[in-house]
């Protein structure tokens, strides 16, 4: 099992819910718990016949991930400093490109989701706090379990997931680190122009 592609699309598929104040110590990993029984639900029965149309596996993603990854955020924090500087057109074309990398990268990996794998651990953050961190672990196909802990933020009083590391690895520091050198070395526009010429990706209007 690729652990990485499993645990991202995991990861990009949670629920986005509305919290109120009172609701707040409990909903983070309500989102997680949501997420795994939305996956299960939705490849039921349906892996086979999703494995054969790489369209229809997009579109069954896209779906799922719009409306509950923080797209806005996650772009941020990947391009750190960079985001700072960067026009609201830029921005808005790192949004969409890099949200059509992880769907490049990571579709054939919702594939592999299976339920029974993830246990998703009592939660013991700060829910009160703007970002949290919720934890599980991974069983591998050799018994053995991973640290799997996915990191959330409350804005416009909903909760979505923005990163999720795994063994201590995040994957907004490697796409913050693979990206800076190059961001360096070229520009920001070089950048995101690959990204858009490997992805086809539109920004937002």
């Amino acid at each position: 099992m690729n652990i990485f592609r499993f645990v991202i699309l995991a990861f990009i598929a949670t629920h986005a819910l509305a919290v109120t104040d009172a609701e707040a110590a409990t909903r983070p990993v309500e989102v997680i718990e949501g997420a795994v029984d939305l996956l299960n639900e939705g490849l039921d029965g349906r892996k086979d016949e999703l494995a054969a149309d790489q369209a229809a596996l997009r579109a069954f993603i896209d779906g799922i991930l719009l409306p509950r990854f923080d797209r806005e955020f996650a772009a941020g924090a990947v391009l750190g400093k960079h985001w700072r500087t960067a026009s609201d057109e830029q921005k808005g074309r790192f949004i969409s490109a890099f949200y059509e990398t992880l769907l490049q990268r990571y579709a054939d990996g919702i594939l592999e989701f299976e339920m029974d794998r993830v246990e998703i651990l009592p939660y013991k953050g700060d829910a009160s706090k703007r970002t949290t961190v919720v934890k599980t672990n991974v069983r591998l196909d050799d018994g053995s379990k991973i640290p799997v802990h996915y990191t959330l933020v409350n804005r416009e009083d909903q909760w979505r997931m923005f990163d999720v590391k795994i063994e201590g690895i995040s994957y907004v520091v490697n796409y913050r680190k693979e990206l800076e050198s190059e961001i360096r070395s070229t520009s920001l526009d070089a950048v995101i122009d690959r990204l858009e010429r490997e992805t086809g990706a539109v920004a937002d209007e």
